[in-house]
């Protein structure tokens, strides 16, 4: 009997033991690993996840036309666009030439790409080249998910040219090389499935939570409506593009992480109450072992219930501007009266605005280079590795771990 278990026991052993030392390149994913790359750029987020059978998925590849002292330069430099950056990134760690699935939680120019009327045109001439769409021109994509398609009228019309120019890249992608685009539907787990071998990692799990208004409450796929209809808010208390943002859990065996884009749990002085999007999520995905700072950690977000509901070993952000996070959040997230025991927080880049504003920023355990999250095979344990964001150097600059799923 044990002959027939050994081969499956040396497979993973050797997965798991690859050596990941700082200055040197970083290993290879492998099958039965998940990765989650949180791209330093300085222009927003970009997150490239590698599924344990090699399914692929990159979500809100951004590209802010911010300049300025009061945010992050360009990683690694500006002598290519923020989507180009991508590009490359993603093409040195995917398996194979195209992404399975993108997704693009909400609609602003950190998560989806600015548009810039002097960048660079697709060799279709039907929509410029920024963020999603930069990438979806080099990098084939099978299927494209966000929180509207295909009206994108909630909670009315979106307009104006980044939004123009996505459709137009919807539209030829979609005719032209096949790829479908789909509305992000809350309460499923089978929208964002493994499609190389399922069978094999069948404690896999994507859970669909929220996307405008719309909760899954933790039962089966039941969901139900947080925002009231539409026609009983005055124009001024209408929910944000934020408050829409799609979010989701995933799961690993014991190993589970939540993103929500830039949902929002404090409401501004006299907002109606149903502008915490925070708290049912909350109560819908329960504790998880890595969670993603909402709306990078700005004054709106990470409130005490929400902390202390998903109680993370690990925080992990995307920063390019000095509100991010802010003093209070990050006294929340190192508050042991929330929830108790040792926490970590990583971010991938951090400007000299906020080292003299935020207190103990000294306690990051990361302030610049892309943030890996590596799963081992199965889930038990993971390393967060930070990587090397001034050159295509791919070295690795800290490993933390391994940390023990809960």
């Amino acid at each position: 009997m044990l002959s027939k278990v050994l081969p499956a026991l040396v497979f993973v052993s050797l997965a798991a033991a690859q050596p990941q030392g700082v200055g040197e390149v970083l290993p290879p994913w492998s099958p039965g690993m998940l990765d989650i790359h949180r791209i330093s750029t300085g222009k927003g987020d970009a997150v490239l996840y590698v599924f344990p059978d090699g399914t692929s998925m990159l979500v809100d590849p951004g590209a802010t036309g911010r300049q300025g002292p009061r945010v992050t330069a360009q990683r690694p430099d500006s002598s290519r666009t923020p989507g180009e950056w991508v590009v490359r990134y993603v093409k040195r760690m995917l398996p194979g030439q195209s992404l399975d699935y993108a997704f693009v939680t909400h609609f602003h120019g950190d998560h989806m790409g600015d548009y810039f009327p002097k960048s660079g045109m697709s060799a279709s001439g039907k929509y410029r080249l920024t963020g999603i769409t930069e990438v979806g021109e080099h990098i084939p994509i099978r299927k494209l998910l966000d929180r509207d398609s295909p009206d994108y009228n909630y909670p009315e019309p979106l307009k104006g040219q980044m939004m123009e120019n996505y459709r137009a890249f919807l539209a030829w992608q979609s005719t032209q090389r096949g790829m479908k685009v789909e509305r992000f539907q809350p309460g499923r787990n089978d929208q964002i499935v493994l499609v190389k071998e399922p069978r094999k990692y069948a404690d896999f799990e994507v859970r669909n939570v929220a996307a405008n208004g719309e909760i899954w409450t933790g039962v089966g796929t039941v969901t139900r409506r947080h925002f009231p209809p539409l026609a009983d808010v005055p124009p001024q208390d209408r929910p944000s593009e934020n408050m829409c943002s799609a979010a989701f859990r995933l799961s690993y065996g014991k190993f589970d992480y939540f993103s929500g884009g830039d949902i929002t749990g404090l409401p501004d002085e006299g907002a109606p109450l149903w502008h915490d999007v925070e708290t049912p999520v909350a109560k819908a995905v329960g504790p998880v072992d890595v969670a993603v700072l909402n709306h990078h950690g700005y004054i709106d977000t990470e409130n005490a219930f929400f902390v202390s509901t998903l109680r993370p070993r690990v925080h992990v952000f995307s920063v390019w501007s000095p509100g991010q996070p802010c003093p209070r959040v990050l006294g929340r997230l190192l508050s042991t009266r929330l929830y108790p025991g040792p926490r970590d927080i990583f971010a991938t880049n951090m400007t000299e605005a906020n080292k003299i504003v935020v207190a103990n920023l000294s306690r990051l355990k990361s302030e610049h280079g892309h943030i890996l999250i590596r799963v081992e095979p199965g889930g038990a344990r993971y390393k967060v590795i930070i990587l090397d964001d001034a050159a295509e150097t791919y070295k690795v600059t800290a490993v933390h771990g391994p940390y023990e799923s809960m």
